[in-house]
């Protein structure tokens, strides 16, 4: 009988819930990925917990909020300590393995506190977000004048490339991420004029059928039970691709911008912030839009092919059988709309994500093909993965939910009522930009199926969305008086979820029930006027007992 007893848990990089055929693009067609959704369910309303790699993958790997696990920003470590899916699931006799991107960084000095050398099993675990690394490649590797973003981004890749023949100092930028004139010249996929152009690589030997490559060696020879956490790059910046998905598409495929004249006047101070960013204002040209977009769905297109190969491959070898299947991103892209580009703020453009999950168990056959429209986080990834490991779910550290009863088909909505995602841009150019003080530049939305409201620290006024009659997130009713009692409703709820005992990890809440009455039995006796009042078993220790006088003792 089928069985999910492995779990491929696979992540896109930047990719937007609704950049898929299967949610909805009228122009680029997923096949591959719709055809998961076919054998799964396919959630509608996924959030993520911070709009930006760093933080909102240690979120998914914690199950905790960004708040909670203490990495707000890209380059701030996961502080020692912090559990991991990785611990979880080797707890419950399942293996945890990387292939691709984390984002992570260790807290090394976290790590000389407690004597954990990186060249030990632990000490490489923590530092590695948990995980037993297979290849660990996070992709980028732009250099400056001051050195390398990261020094060890994409080094197998470039080692593999150079190997087959890519000889450059970083084969990376070279080849993989850029194109090439009629003499020769590197035409560098940072500057987004060069969009448009292909790639200088052959397709097969790109990022994403590599890192496919890579997780169906792994995939070979597993010993199960293992979770795969297969992570790709793309569609990710620099946006560039090879053919053939370089000539797939055109200005004629770029979907209208979704934003307004009066959306940019009457911004918010803290929205208009972010406009104003040289990324901002670079998506808010029409023809930067016209160059990337096609790009961006080349590469989108490129991945739903190798998840084509990679299904089929599963297929031959049995692993669609024994093995849940997770699809998701960590974040989305603005993409122009709102003004924007990147993911730093929370419209639905950057903060809510496609998630689907294929479960080949029987229990889940009454889900097949079917939507999902429940309040979904992406901390919920990680206590699905605990119980399909078959261990219970520690509630006291992960502060998501299992979604296998939704799976299963024994419910259809989580027990929230209502998502939260955050951001600390106080390190970001946009805090110099606002003059932001470190303490104020801080952001937080809650949202649920009806109002998503958006809190910005430093005395700001709110931005309210109604996204039932504004779904495209053009009107912001922050300020109006008709709405002060959802504004209200809104902020209780955030108030309620700061309120959380988010640090309490290292006690069960069964412990703290236990704890109520146990220490009774301990012999505290407090309150009690008469050895007759309580239980005599419980003072057993101090009746019937006899001491000489202390002036007896003294004196003899």
């Amino acid at each position: 009988m089928a069985r999910a007893k492995n779990i491929l848990f696979i992540m896109f990089d930047q990719l937007r819930w609704d950049y898929l055929s299967c949610y909805g693009h009228p122009h680029l067609e997923t096949p591959h990925i719709d055809a998961l959704a076919e054998k799964g369910v396919r959630f509608t309303r996924a959030y993520i917990q911070s709009p930006i790699c760093g933080s909102s993958r240690m979120s998914t790997y914690t199950g905790r909020y960004a708040s909670s696990h203490g990495a707000t920003n890209n380059g701030i470590p996961l502080k020692v300590g912090e559990e991991t899916m990785g611990d979880h699931l080797r707890r419950a006799g399942m293996g945890c393995y990387l292939v691709g991107k984390t984002h992570m960084r260790a807290d090394v000095e976290g790590m000389k506190r407690l004597g954990l050398a990186p060249d030990t099993i632990i000490g490489a675990r923590v530092s590695e977000c948990g995980f037993d690394v297979y290849e660990r490649d996070d992709g980028m590797l732009p250099e400056g004048p001051d050195g390398s973003y990261d020094p060890d981004g994409a080094k197998t890749y470039n080692e593999w490339l150079r190997a087959k023949g890519y000889e450059s100092d970083n084969p990376w930028h070279d080849f993989a991420n850029s194109g090439l004139d009629e003499d020769g010249n590197v035409l560098s996929g940072w500057f987004l004029k060069h969009s448009p152009m292909a790639a200088n690589i052959d397709e097969e030997d790109s990022e994403t059928p590599y890192l496919t490559g890579r997780g169906m060696e792994f995939m070979a020879g597993a010993q199960a039970p293992w979770c795969c956490h297969l992570s790709y790059i793309k569609p990710h910046w620099p946006y560039i691709v090879p053919e053939p998905y370089a000539g797939m598409y055109g200005p004629e495929h770029v979907l209208p911008v979704n934003r307004s004249e009066a959306e940019r006047q009457g911004a918010h101070p803290v929205m208009k912030g972010f406009m104003d960013t040289k990324v901002g204002q670079a998506f808010s040209r029409d023809e930067v839009r016209e160059a990337v977009i096609p790009a961006y769905m080349g590469l989108i297109k490129q991945a739903d092919d190798q998840m084509g190969r990679l299904f089929a491959w599963m297929e031959e070898t049995g692993r669609m059988q024994d093995t849940m299947i997770v699809l998701t991103s960590d974040h989305g892209d603005f993409l122009g709309d709102h003004w924007m580009g990147e993911k730093t703020f929370f419209h639905d453009a950057s903060t809510r994500i496609p998630l689907i999950v294929y479960d080949p168990s029987p229990e889940a056959d009454a889900t097949r093909g079917t939507v999902c429209d429940a309040l979904v986080e992406s901390i919920d990834l990680a206590p699905t993965f605990v119980d399909v490991a078959g261990a219970k779910v520690p509630d006291h550290v992960l502060e998501g939910e299992s979604l296998m009863p939704i799976l299963h088909g024994e419910t259809q909505e989580t027990r929230r009522q209502y998502v939260v995602c955050e951001y600390d841009y106080s390190g970001a150019p946009v805090a110099a930009l606002l003059n932001a003080d470190i303490d104020d530049a801080q952001l937080f939305m809650v949202a649920d199926k009806r109002w998503k409201l958006i809190h910005a620290e430093g005395g700001h006024r709110p931005i309210l969305f109604d996204l039932a009659n504004d779904p495209d997130e053009l009107s912001d009713l922050g300020e109006s008086p008709d709405h002060a009692e959802v504004i209200e409703t809104m902020y209780a709820r955030l108030f309620e979820w700061a309120r959380r005992p988010a640090q309490r990890t290292t006690v069960s809440r069964e412990t703290l029930i236990e704890m109520r009455t146990k220490s009774r039995g301990k012999g505290i006796v407090l309150g009690v006027y008469d050895e007759g009042e309580i239980s005599g078993e419980l003072t057993v220790k101090y009746r019937g007992r006899t001491a000489r006088p202390w002036q007896e003792i003294k004196g003899g």
